[in-house]
Order: C-alpha cells, then sequence, then structure tokens
C-alpha cells in the first residue's frame, strides 16, 4: 500500500524468462483478475523485478505477460481516462495519455515481441510501465490536484 518506498523504486530488469517468472505473472494475473482491474506490475505485489500484465479484454482470460516492457512509439493523438491503482484505493484522477503505443518486452516464451496497443491496453501498459520506473499514477497530475488526491486517499484509509 501507498507510501510502501518499493512503489517508489525502479524495479530491476529481467534477465531470462523461467518458471519463476511465469509463476509470477500467474499469481499477478490472478491478483487483477480479483480486484478487478485491467492490468498490474510485479512492484504492485513487492516483487522488484520488471513484469507487467494487461487485459483490457471483454471477455478476460487475454492476459498479455511482458518482461522488461519499453515504449518504442507513442501515437499523437491522446486518450484521457480515469485511472486508480489498488495500492492507494479509493481514489481516481483523470488522466491524458497517447491512444496508441507500440511495446517491446519478452513474452512467456522468452522471446523479444514488439506489439502496438490501443485504447484501454495502451492506458494500462503505459500506467504498468510508470509503477516498473517508480512512479504512480498521480505524478502526472499537478501539485495541486495530487495534494488533494492524497489527502482525499488518507481520509477514505482512515
Amino acid at each position: 500500500m501507498w507510501p510502501d518506498k518499493r512503489l517508489r523504486s525502479v524495479a530491476e530488469p529481467v534477465t531470462a524468462v523461467t518458471d519463476e517468472t511465469r509463476a509470477v505473472w500467474e499469481e499477478m494475473i490472478l491478483a487483477m483478475d480479483t480486484m478487478p482491474g485491467v492490468g498490474l506490475a510485479a512492484v504492485q505485489l513487492g516483487v522488484m523485478q520488471r513484469l507487467a500484465v494487461v487485459d483490457a479484454s471483454e471477455a478476460r482470460g487475454q492476459a498479455v505477460r511482458m518482461a522488461n516492457p519499453e515504449i518504442l512509439h507513442s501515437s499523437a493523438q491522446m486518450r484521457t481516462h480515469e485511472e486508480g491503482s489498488p495500492n492507494l484505493p479509493g481514489v481516481w484522477a483523470k488522466l491524458e495519455r497517447p491512444r496508441a503505443v507500440t511495446v517491446r518486452f519478452l513474452n512467456a516464451a522468452g522471446n523479444q515481441e514488439e506489439r502496438d496497443f490501443v485504447g484501454l491496453w495502451a492506458t494500462s501498459v503505459q500506467h504498468q510501465i510508470d509503477h516498473l520506473n517508480g512512479k504512480m499514477f498521480f505524478d502526472r497530475l499537478s501539485k495541486t490536484k495530487r495534494d488533494m488526491l492524497l489527502k482525499k486517499a488518507k481520509k477514505v484509509r482512515s
């Protein structure tokens, strides 16, 4: 839970996709589906590796497993979406992010893959990469909005 210092730490790169990596991904998918959410970064569970999962599908069960995800290209067109985090429950903020991104990552087979994500998928991927870089969604807000959001989050927890 926020303000755990691990949420402010940059996650370590994954050197190889192993059975242990796949087990962490499965645990992450279970946690994401339980929330329910459309993505999760390993640091949110206290695992300091550059691992993320995203599933913005209607039916679920379409999770994309990513190790070392990096954005190669972002669209100029922006998209606004209300974002939140299970690490700071009860508060949300409208953020604007690129509508589409091209991401390179190691997939579940351990192979490098490039994939285009659009809409909610793109928003979630960007949100997870922020987590892997020690950033929270509210870091993208103005200081005034961020302070108000954190004050509200404190009230929600009390």
